[in-house]
């Protein structure tokens, strides 16, 4: 396709900035794309993120004709991609990375005026990225509902615990050992139980299964128990709302990982774990005071 690209001088300042902008996101976005095709083993979807790398370095080559200048790769940028890729997988920051591009339609929209083709080489662009995206086959998120049932069981399961005997017991330290003794023997209960679910069911990945959901137990008891650490004895309540504080954002950050990912509401996810959570907890606070008062236990 010929295209009549006007000299890059002649551009207004906005537009030879988004330009370069441009130029130089399709060129840390090939970066990023390859980076991730070569962390993937999965034969497919490692030959479909070669395929969009290389869309990204005919893109910057679109972009190079308008601007007629060599622009690096942004290297913070692409340290923090690579970053979100480890921790969170190459799904999540993909669909980022569009939801980021779709917002600035805008943008494009306004550069048409003095680049006629910037807006359709945009779009093409985007169209062809979410199709590529939904033939990719991310292996974790195979197992979401594993990760979901082992961060909601923990969240539930020892945020009540936990409450339960800040109250009861009123000591940091008493708490956090109850707490680890509770959090692992229930992480290896909770994973075995899974596994053996699984295999009823017929699933052939049944240990990979338990093993998301074991982990992801395990990292949440880990985080629910460290304030409990890290806090003098005597200042149990303050350990308690940090707890708090620590629920609302794993829940926050998960809901938010999953809504990114799989493409679902976040709003409705989030208030559901929030409710049964805080609901459990609070129960939990009421018996560890009728607890204490009962049994006249005091620590």
């Amino acid at each position: 396709m010929e295209n009549k690209i006007p000299g890059f001088s002649s551009l207004s300042v906005n537009a030879q900035a988004t330009v370069l902008r441009s130029q130089c996101d399709e060129e840390t976005g090939a970066l990023i794309y390859a980076f991730m095709a070569k962390r993937e083993k999965n034969a497919d979807n490692s030959a479909l993120l070669n395929r969009m790398g290389a869309d990204e370095k005919l893109h910057a080559a679109y972009w190079r004709s308008v601007s007629r200048k060599d622009v690096k790769p942004n290297r913070w940028k692409l340290i923090w991609l690579k970053l979100q890729t480890v921790i969170a997988g190459y799904t999540f920051v993909l669909k980022r990375l569009s939801q980021t591009e779709t917002e600035a339609v805008a943008v494009y929209e306004k550069l048409k005026v003095e680049i006629p083709d910037a807006a359709n080489v945009q779009a093409d662009e985007m169209r062809h990225e979410k199709a590529l995206i939904g033939m990719l086959n991310e292996e974790r998120l195979q197992y979401v509902g594993s990760m979901v049932l082992g961060l909601n069981d923990a969240l539930v399961e020892l945020t009540g615990t936990i409450a339960g005997l800040s109250f009861a017991l009123q000591n940091t330290r008493v708490v956090a050992l109850s707490g680890i003794i509770t959090g692992i023997s229930a992480t290896l209960s909770m994973a075995a139980s899974n596994y053996l679910a699984e295999r009823a069911d017929g699933n052939p990945n049944a240990v990979k299964s338990s093993i998301y959901t074991g982990i992801a137990y395990l990292v949440t008891v880990t985080l629910l128990v460290l304030p409990y650490l890290f806090v003098p004895n005597s200042l149990w309540l303050v350990a308690l709302l940090l707890m708090i504080v620590v629920v609302v954002l794993v829940i926050t950050v998960f809901n938010y990982y999953v809504s990114v990912a799989k493409s679902v509401p976040f709003r409705r996810r989030f208030t559901e774990m929030i409710s049964i959570s805080m609901g459990v907890m609070i129960i939990s606070f009421l018996i560890g005071l009728l607890a204490k008062a009962l049994l006249g236990v005091n620590i």
